[in-house]
C-alpha cells in the first residue's frame, strides 16, 4: 500500500500562489494559520487573546495556594473525635491511632471544626467550600504533585499543567501581563513540569517568578527605541523561519514570548513591587524581610497579578512532608501561611474580587491517622482534603467525609481528575470538549476520566 506524499513546496511558489488568488484559506490548510498569515503578509495571530468559554462561566481566575509535601489534615481541618478517644489503640487494617496534639473548636455560624494551628483561616469558616472526600492514585510526591497539577502520574509522556489547559481554553485579559504565572515553584517533586505546557504550544506555559518579585531574563527597556529596532530584525527572521515548510512549532511561541517579554518591561517591575502597598496591608499579610516573609509576600503579589489580570496563579510553600518532627514542623509551616492566606481571602473580598476569582487550597495528598515512629504521620492517598472559596462555590459547605478516624474517603469521593472536571467547569470549560490532538489522538487534563462535582456549585 503505497502512501502519497506531496513534493516539497518553494516558499516562492507558495507566495506566488498566493498572489494569483490561492488565497489565505488554502494556505492555511498547508501550513496551518500562523506560518500562511506570514507568507500573505497577514498580521500573527494571538494565541493569548480572550476565547469564548464553552459556557457562561462562573469564576474568571483562579488562585491555586499549594502545601507541597502532604500537610495533616486530622491535625489541622478534620476534627475526629474517634481518633481523639482511641488514640493509642489498633488502627482499622493496622498500625497505631495517634491523637492530635492539638485542639480544635468550632467557628462561624456553620461551627467549622479548626485546629488551633489556624486561627486566621477559621475566621473565614463561613465563606469556604470543603473537599473532604478526595483520593488520588499513587503515595510517591512525585507522581502525586505532577498528577495534582497535570492529570496525570505518567511519567512517560509529559501532560501539560492546569494553568496551562486554562490559559490555551480561555486566553488571558490582559496582553501585558503574562496569563499563567508560578510564584517561588519548587524544584523538587517534577520541579518545571508542574507548570509546563508540554506538547501544547509553548506560550501556554507559566511564567516562573520569586518571591522577591523577580523575573528571570527581563531586563530594563533600551533608551531611544533601539530594543525595539533589535527586536523587530530578530522577530523578522523567526517569521521568515516559521514560513518555511517543515518549520518547528515552537518558533511561533518564540515570537510571541518575544513580544510580550518587550511588553512586560514597562509593567512588571511595577506590579511586583509590593512596597507601594498601604502600611496596613503589608502588616495584615505579614510581610517581612527575609525567608520568613516568603509566603506573606507571595500570597500579596498573587493578589496584585490577578487584580491586574492574570488568569491562573499559582504559589507555594514547601515543608510538609512530617514523616518525623510532626508538632513542630506543623507548628511552623501552619505559623507560615495561616495569616497570609487568611488576608488573601479577606483583601480579595475587600476588594471586590473574590466574586470572580476561585482560590483552591491544598496538598497533592493527606496523612495518614496511624503514628510512623516517635512523632511522624506517614503518606494517606485515599481520603484527605481541600478547601476552595470564592467564585462560583457554595459558601460554608462541605462536601464528601473520611471515616470516623480519617482513614479513607466514605462520601463524596472525589479523584484528582475530577477535582481537574470541576475547576474547569467553574470556569466555563467543558473538560471533555477542551482537547488537543497529539500523536494521533485527543488529549484533555482530564485524559479519559473525572466527573463534574455540581454539588457544590452556589
Amino acid at each position: 500500500m503505497s502512501i502519497y506524499k506531496p513534493s516539497p513546496i518553494s516558499r516562492r511558489s507558495l507566495l506566488q500562489s498566493a498572489s494569483a488568488g490561492f488565497g489565505y484559506l488554502a494556505l492555511a490548510g498547508l501550513l496551518g494559520q500562523e506560518k500562511a498569515r506570514a507568507l500573505t503578509g497577514k498580521p500573527p495571530l494571538n494565541p493569548l487573546a480572550p476565547k469564548e468559554p464553552h459556557f457562561t462561566p462562573k469564576a474568571k481566575r483562579i488562585i491555586f495556594v499549594f502545601m507541597e509535601g502532604a500537610m495533616s489534615g486530622v491535625d489541622t481541618f478534620e476534627y475526629k473525635p474517634e481518633l481523639q478517644k482511641n488514640g493509642g489503640k489498633s488502627a482499622p487494617g493496622g498500625g497505631t491511632l495517634t491523637a492530635s496534639k492539638f485542639s480544635f473548636k468550632q467557628y462561624g455560624e456553620t461551627g467549622t471544626w479548626f485546629s488551633e494551628l489556624m486561627p486566621n483561616i477559621a475566621t473565614h469558616a463561613d465563606k469556604l467550600c470543603w473537599l473532604r472526600g478526595l483520593h488520588t492514585d499513587t503515595p510517591a510526591h512525585p507522581q502525586a504533585v505532577v498528577q495534582l497539577h497535570t492529570g496525570s502520574a505518567n511519567a512517560a509522556l509529559t501532560r501539560p499543567s492546569m494553568g496551562s489547559w486554562l490559559l490555551y481554553g480561555l486566553g488571558t485579559t490582559n496582553q501585558d501581563l503574562p496569563g499563567y504565572v508560578t510564584i517561588n515553584p519548587s524544584p523538587n517533586f517534577g520541579g518545571a513540569v508542574n507548570y509546563g505546557s508540554a506538547f501544547l504550544p509553548s506560550h501556554y506555559q507559566g511564567t516562573r517568578l520569586t518571591d522577591q518579585g523577580y523575573l528571570p531574563n527581563l531586563k530594563a527597556a533600551a533608551a531611544n527605541g533601539l530594543q525595539r529596532k533589535q527586536l523587530d530584525f530578530i522577530q523578522e527572521m523567526n517569521r521568515d523561519l516559521a514560513a518555511q515548510p517543515g518549520a518547528p512549532d515552537p518558533v511561533d511561541g518564540i515570537i510571541a514570548s518575544y513580544e510580550l517579554g518587550f511588553r512586560m518591561q514597562d509593567n512588571v517591575p511595577e506590579l511586583l513591587d509590593i512596597s507601594k502597598e498601604p502600611q496596613h496591608i503589608l502588616d495584615a499579610y505579614g510581610v517581612k524581610d527575609g525567608p520568613t516573609g516568603s509566603f506573606a509576600r507571595q500570597c500579596l503579589m498573587a493578589r496584585r497579578l490577578s487584580e491586574a489580570g492574570v488568569r491562573f496563579v499559582e504559589i507555594c510553600q514547601p515543608g510538609w512532608d512530617h514523616h518525623n518532627n510532626l508538632n513542630k514542623g506543623l507548628i511552623d509551616r501552619c505559623g507560615s501561611v495561616d495569616q497570609a492566606t487568611a488576608a488573601l481571602l479577606a483583601d480579595l473580598e475587600q476588594r471586590g474580587l473574590l466574586d470572580e476569582t476561585l482560590v483552591l487550597f491544598g496538598s497533592e495528598f493527606g496523612r495518614q491517622p496511624t503514628a510512623q515512629g516517635p512523632d511522624g504521620r506517614d503518606h494517606n492517598i485515599t481520603g484527605y482534603s481541600m478547601f476552595l472559596a470564592g467564585a462560583g462555590v457554595k459558601k460554608g459547605f462541605s462536601f464528601g467525609a473520611t471515616d470516623e478516624f480519617g482513614i479513607k474517603a466514605v462520601e463524596g469521593r472525589m479523584h484528582t481528575n475530577d477535582l481537574h472536571a470541576t475547576i474547569l467547569s467553574l470556569m466555563g470549560l467543558d473538560h471533555e470538549r477542551l482537547t488537543y490532538r497529539y500523536a494521533g489522538r485527543d488529549f484533555r487534563l482530564t485524559d479519559v476520566a473525572g466527573f463534574v462535582t455540581k454539588e457544590i456549585f452556589a
